[in-house]
């Protein structure tokens, strides 16, 4: 029965039997009898039936929850009580300036002290990932903190602040990033990510309006494009770009320099597992190192 809590799970995730089929790699029909099997053996019905559609009704709402519960339940029965007996994947969905920087040293110290977990890394930004360790698809997420409360199930604990600050070509006569902002193309930190919305938001504060330019989401490129002189750019300080010689200018916003957070995403009911807790103390010692 746990194979249809899962697929009740997507179904009531995706918002649709067959949209859920092809989420987990089924049919709708497939879907459609697993669910069947799962309402004749609650005895009562999940969802209501229109034609072809079909919605959660009052009581596939209220199962949702306890059907989260059970399958939590059913994971932590499965855990080993010690990390030494532990044999499994352990999913971990990273940003991608967490994957060059931060994860690696993470990795080193986890495989040394439990090498039987078998980590599997899932790019991605941060609202997918966060949606990703939502539906218990990934285990664990390093990620920006959303601008948003988070569904009660999920916790969120701070890794990390990052500074903002304004890069520019090498060549670029001027030192106030104001100036230069209003002066300068601008390469854009996508505005749809959650550290593009924060770069929003400081525009909007100080009544700033660039020059329109490139818009795109990947740290280390929006600086590429910066340094082939293409306009200047909002960044957190992270990435491969600081490493080695300078390759842009990189000025500080002073007073007005503004954070973007790194976040540890787990589910509650996952973060007391052995494996859960490793991980962390191996992100913390991972962070003591670089400061």
């Amino acid at each position: 029965m746990i194979r249809e809590l899962k697929t009740f799970l997507v179904i009531a995730r995706c918002g649709s039997f067959a949209a859920a089929g092809n989420s987990i790699g089924l049919t709708q029909s497939a879907v459609s009898a697993q669910i069947k099997n799962l309402e004749g053996s609650l005895g009562l019905r999940l969802f209501d039936r229109t034609g072809r559609s079909a919605h959660l009704n009052a009581a596939g709402q209220r199962a949702v929850p306890l059907a989260e519960q059970i399958i939590e339940t059913f994971t932590l029965m499965g855990q080993p009580e010690s990390l030494d007996d532990y044999r499994g994947e352990l999913r971990i969905g990273a940003i991608g300036t967490v994957q060059t920087g931060l994860l690696p040293a993470v990795l080193l110290r986890l495989l040394d002290q439990a090498p039987g977990v078998a980590p599997k890394l899932v790019p991605g930004v941060s609202l997918n990932l966060l949606a990703q360790v939502d539906a218990g698809e990934i285990d664990l997420a390093v990620m920006i903190r959303p601008p948003f409360a988070l569904p009660k199930e999920l916790h969120a604990e701070r890794v990390q602040r990052e500074p903002f600050v304004l890069i520019a070509p090498l060549d670029t006569v001027g030192d106030d990033p104001f100036v230069l902002l209003s002066e300068q193309p601008f390469v854009r930190y996508d505005r749809t990510s959650f550290g593009g919305r924060q770069v929003t938001q400081f525009l909007r504060k100080h009544r700033l309006d660039p020059r329109p330019g490139l818009e795109l989401d990947e740290l280390d490129a929006i600086v590429k494009m910066v340094e082939s002189g293409l306009g200047v750019a909002l960044v957190p300080r992270a990435g491969l770009w600081l490493e080695g010689p300078p390759r842009v200018r990189v000025l500080s916003l002073g007073s007005h320099t503004f954070h973007r957070e790194l976040v540890l995403v787990r589910r509650h009911g996952v973060r007391q597992l052995p494996v859960q807790q490793l991980f962390r103390r191996c992100l913390g010692e991972a962070l003591g190192e670089q400061r």
